[in-house]
């Protein structure tokens, strides 16, 4: 389009130098300052007026046709950056840089920032409760590197893993806007298409020189004056210490600042934390509900007391990366422990955090320049409260509330220097005066009197030419175009004097000027415009004063975040009667009367039914959970699965009493759906999930298993639970701690066959036909399911189940379960021969032996000593189906 437009000499220079922009940002909607507006041209006016429902006009650019054109004003344009954002878009904004009125010819222009979705920094477009981070990723043969930012609070982190797997759970876990990678990534076989789709992350490839390793080293040395990597923690991180090389490169083409409020990069070891991946975080809904999404129903949703944003967001982080660290969860929860003995004080910290605003964003907008009066004054308010924060701690004396009390600087010189100068009430316009308090500025205060003066003068002035014109309607009137004038009307245009000099004629009315005028307009005028102007200077010198200390706000507000959970943790602790956890590095998990955080609060009157559960790494490794549907399985699994995390982020647990050992990973197979746009069944999704955990589970694992094998054959998916079962409780395959819901009753054949493995179910009273859900977990398996109790509590018609029930008479005769005794008999007598003829042959009287050798040799040429649990059900169906096809 350049190409075609610049040859022909008519363009007008306006248009050349639009299209010279657009040349160098092609990937990018270009906002273009014409005035009061943004304008936008061509395709990008095409596409923005119907994405954005814009009226599309045209704009004369020297050619016969008009340019496609539509526009925005500039004062409106956060909202359409946000909504074409939403959309998948880059923004970039083309600003006059110098004043039209000094300007010779065209104004000259310049992009001042890019836009992406991970580079953000406007407060109505971003989530306060979350971070909005921006990652870098670099894909080498045998490692990935990553570097995280969240430019508008300043936090930077840096890391390295060496799976593809391992990459998605940290993808997952931070859930970042955008993404930018080299170009291996892109054909390394990630997902990416997922990521874009599903997830909603923006993803694009950087040209190989951000990548470069040397380019990379010196760009981090600079941000961060230091003389070596080492200082910064990352010598022992090649791979991530070029993924932010890259980010900031990037960070400094797109932002065209010098990032200040990037004070510090902080290396971090995924193994420091748990792993969650990415179906035990949607599973568990620690952040959102699974079907809504929303926080409510989630168990962000109950620990959430927060009072101010940074804490919030902390908060978020914490839930979704639990320690497994004793000694730091430790002090965690001493620190809960502390403000829950002390709730007068915990309380009246609360109340003093109530008025903080964010000050992680709030500096992020000083260092960028973007802060207008009215932020300073919120940051001002914020600062105010900090001494009395900071009074409050000084009687605890855990390590944690000792450290945030060091880390809490009252920052009371930057609070005198915007309390001194800048009014309570200021306007939001930062060029239009009215921000400096009086007596700030000697030369304000000139400025401002003459302005405020200058209305007298003029009254003044009016009253004296009255009475030496004898005029009585002479008045002195302002006009934007003509300024100051006196206005005499037709009926005394004779008696005007010889010095009035004439300006304008109306249709009634003459508007002249005088000397004396003229100078009292220059003094009003002048004083209005440079008022205006040293004010706006003041105000940038004072936030340019902020913003060199910019350091020093975001350690503050990393304590106040810290001090904000801490008093969350304990406040519900408090009101939920949650008792602080015992830690364990045996691997014992012993919960007295456990509660579910979420569901118990949906439940009125305290009528949540609690339960015990005890887990440990040698007699009881997995519990076999069976019941009916509805009884409270799922919610008796994952009050497990939250109360062990909950304890591992520092926060007490819902239950009487609890020790907990630690555990490394958590890992949940709850439900599945079909993912028909990846061309996964139900069934698929659901042995995604399962290989995944039985590849990557470990001893000190936390399993929670829901209805394995459901989505397939009965003896298919009896085969499959009783394989997963054998191989999660031997100790040489896994040996993880396991909680295993099922309705394959031959399951709980294996207690006292595989060492570890223990049957529980849910206690249910049968009334007649019908069935009441006790809610308790107690020792002993299920013997059926109550399905036909069940449908009719859901409503099913009656002749429905009173078929059902006659099928199942029938279908019950044929019962498999004494097959199954003999597969564990002959699975604990496998490793000693034995001959088929010691098979007990009163199972075989489901077949007739004189008109059926056939089966009857089969069976004989079984080797029972070789043959595997899956092997043996399989032969069971063959065998079954032979039968059934001979009768």
């Amino acid at each position: 389009m350049k190409e075609r437009f610049l040859s022909k000499m008519a363009l007008s220079p306006m248009m050349q130098n639009y299209l010279a922009t657009k040349e160098e940002y092609k990937d990018c909607v270009l906002f273009y300052r014409v005035g009061d507006f943004y304008e936008m041209f061509y395709d990008d006016a095409k596409m923005v007026s119907e994405e954005l429902e814009l009226t599309l006009t045209g704009k004369e650019c020297g050619l016969e046709e008009r340019a496609p054109m539509c526009g925005i004003p500039f004062h409106a344009a956060d909202t359409y950056i946000t909504k074409l954002i939403a959309l998948g878009h880059k923004v970039a904004i083309c600003e006059q840089v110098e004043d039209p009125k000094l300007a010779k010819g065209l104004v000259k222009r310049e992009v001042i920032r890019v836009v992406t979705p991970g580079t953000v920094i406007s407060q109505e477009e971003l989530d306060e409760t979350r971070n909005n981070y921006l990652m870098c990723i670099v894909c080498t043969s045998d490692r990935y590197g990553m570097s995280i930012a969240d430019i508008s609070t300043g936090q930077c982190l840096v890391s390295e893993t060496d799976t593809a797997q391992k990459l998605k759970d940290e993808i997952q876990k931070f859930m970042p806007s955008e993404i930018i990678c080299n170009q291996s990534l892109m054909v390394s076989g990630l997902d990416l298409e997922d990521l874009r789709t599903r997830l909603r992350i923006s993803v694009s490839a950087l040209d190989d020189y951000y990548f470069d390793d040397d380019s990379c080293q010196k760009i981090l040395k600079k941000h961060f004056h230091v003389s070596s990597l080492k200082g910064l923690g990352l010598d022992d991180f090649s791979c991530g210490t070029i993924a932010a090389g890259a980010l900031f490169q990037y960070l400094y083409e797109t932002q065209k600042n010098n990032m200040e409020q990037m004070t510090s990069i902080t290396p971090y070891f995924s193994d420091r934390f748990m792993l969650l991946d990415s179906s035990t975080r949607r599973n568990l809904e620690l952040v959102e509900t699974l079907r809504e999404k929303q926080k409510k129903g989630s168990l962000l949703g109950v620990l959430d007391r927060t009072k101010t944003a940074m804490g919030a967001r902390m908060l978020r982080s914490i839930i979704e990366q639990p320690l497994i660290n004793k000694e730091e969860i430790e002090k965690r929860l001493t620190a809960v422990e502390e403000l829950t003995g002390m709730p007068m004080i915990r309380d009246e910290i609360r109340e003093y955090l109530q008025p903080v605003y964010d000050l992680e964003r709030l500096s992020s907008r000083i260092a960028y320049q973007t802060a207008n009066p009215r932020d300073l004054i919120a940051f001002k308010s914020s600062l105010q409260m900090l001494p009395f924060i900071r009074q409050l701690l000084t009687g605890f004396q855990g390590d944690l509330l000792k450290n945030v009390q060091n880390d809490l600087d009252p920052l009371e010189d930057l609070f005198h220097a915007i309390d001194d100068a800048i009014i309570d009430d200021p306007p939001m316009a930062m060029k239009d005066g009215g921000i400096i308090k009086d007596g700030y500025n000697e030369q304000v205060d000139k400025y401002r009197a003459a302005k405020k003066d200058g209305q007298k003068w003029l009254s003044d002035l009016e009253a004296e030419e009255r009475e030496k014109t004898g005029i009585r309607t002479l008045r002195v009137k302002y006009s934007r175009v003509f300024g100051y004038c006196i206005e005499v009307t037709n009926s005394f245009k004779d008696k005007v004097p010889d010095y009035y000099q004439r300006k304008q004629t109306l249709t009634g009315s003459e508007r002249y000027s005088t000397d004396k005028l003229r100078q009292i307009e220059e003094q009003i005028t002048g004083a209005e415009d440079r008022l205006g102007s040293l004010e706006y200077e003041l105000f940038s010198d004072i936030r340019d004063t902020i913003g060199k200390n910019v350091a020093r706000v975001q350690r503050t507000a990393r304590a106040i975040a810290c001090l904000d959970v801490f008093c969350s943790f304990s406040y519900v602790a408090e009101r939920n009667r949650y008792v602080r956890p015992k830690l364990n590095k045996s691997g014992k998990i012993d919960i007295q009367d456990g509660r579910h955080p979420v569901v118990e609060k949906m439940i009125p009157d305290d009528l949540f039914i609690s339960n015990d559960t005890y887990l440990d790494q040698q007699e009881h490794r997995v519990a076999i959970i069976t019941g009916p549907n509805m009884a409270g399985k799922s919610t008796y699994m994952r009050q497990t699965a939250l109360i062990v995390l909950m304890a591992q982020i520092g926060s007490f647990v819902p239950a009487s009493s609890a020790n907990i050992g630690l555990v490394d990973r958590i890992f949940t197979r709850v439900g599945a759906s079909d993912d028909l746009a990846s061309g996964q069944s139900t069934f698929m999704v659901e042995m995604s999930e399962v290989a995944n955990i039985l590849r990557n589970a470990t001893s000190d694992s936390l399993l929670i298993l829901d209805e394995i094998g459901r989505g397939t054959s009965t003896f298919d998916g009896l085969s499959l639970a009783w394989a997963i079962t054998e191989f999660v409780a031997d100790p040489r395959k896994i040996g993880a701690k396991t909680l295993f819901a099922t309705h394959f009753h031959e399951l709980t054949e294996l207690e006292g066959k595989i060492a570890g493995v223990n049957n529980y179910c849910v206690a249910v009273k049968e009334k007649g036909d019908g069935i009441v859900f006790l809610r308790k977990i107690v020792k002993g398996g299920a013997d059926k399911s109550y399905g036909i109790q069940v449908a009719r509590l859901a409503g099913v018609p009656e002749a429905v189940l009173a078929r059902a029930k006659e099928i199942l008479d029938q279908l019950s005769d044929a019962d498999i379960t004494a097959a199954i005794k003999n597969l564990t008999e002959s699975r604990a007598k496998k490793s000693r021969p034995r001959h088929y003829d010691t098979v007990d042959m009163q199972q075989m009287s489901l077949f007739d032996t004189t008109d059926n050798d056939k089966i009857i040799n089969e069976i004989r040429e079984i080797d029972i000593s070789t043959m595997t649990p899956l092997d043996a059900l399989n032969m069971l169906n063959h065998l079954q189906n032979e039968v059934k096809n001979r009768w």
